[in-house]
């Protein structure tokens, strides 16, 4: 049965991994969720750090759009594909949900030159595969520096950290002092917690001694 998708429905936003968290949920609760929600409820389903995940980790979810018109899918370029200054992404759904997103958005809200560099992007499968072998080297070296600190941290499926600091917004301070910017969250109600992106072996190394630094250790 077709979802009866008007300018008023209400949508459910579901970010799997979660930002600023990086908590996952399994494909089957998410699909769960999905077959429980009223039809003339929108869920959108934002992967934007999918392609981090381990291969069995990976929903199907482009699989689900033929049983729930009510879903849409979003996926970016500005994570493992490495196009974040392009800002471009893209969304599948049902073609009646696509029309009236289509009737409400600005014109030309995506550049040729993005467009051109998203279609390379998803021609170079070695790149993504080696952006993601990179994180999760990446976030071992961290996880197991902050363990040594007795630094306590949320377990990450994404390209991030959330490490619990006690008073962030002293610690970011102490961190910007250093030239190593992290991200304060305490707009998501997380006043004592940093979030930290991954970056290269040596990126990472830098942070943690700045954090050591910064915390006193």
């Amino acid at each position: 049965m077709r979802a009866a998708i008007t300018p008023r429905t209400r949508v459910v936003f579901i970010a799997n991994p979660n930002n600023p968290t990086g908590t996952w949920l399994p494909s089957a609760e998410v699909k769960a969720f999905l077959g429980a929600v009223p039809r003339d409820v929108v869920v959108l389903l934002d992967e934007a750090y999918d392609e981090y995940l381990e291969a069995a980790q990976r929903s199907h979810s482009v699989t689900w759009l033929g049983e729930h018109a009510n879903l849409i899918v979003s996926r970016t370029f500005s994570k493992a594909y490495g196009l974040a200054g392009l800002r471009i992404g893209y969304g599948l759904m049902d073609a009646a949900v696509a029309a009236l997103l289509n009737a409400v958005r600005q014109p030309f809200n995506v550049n040729s030159l993005a467009q051109a560099a998203a279609l390379a992007a998803l021609a170079d499968v070695e790149y993504v595969s080696e952006s993601a072998a990179l994180n999760r080297a990446g976030l071992r070296q961290l996880t197991a520096a902050l363990e040594a600190m007795g630094v306590a941290y949320v377990p990450s499926h994404g390209n991030f950290l959330l490490i619990a600091v006690g008073d962030a917004t002293a610690v970011y301070e102490r961190l910007l002092r250093q030239g190593v910017i992290v991200r304060p969250v305490a707009n998501y109600g997380l006043p004592q917690h940093l979030r930290v992106t991954v970056g290269l072996e040596a990126e990472n190394q830098r942070f943690l001694s700045a954090l050591r630094s910064a915390l006193g250790r």
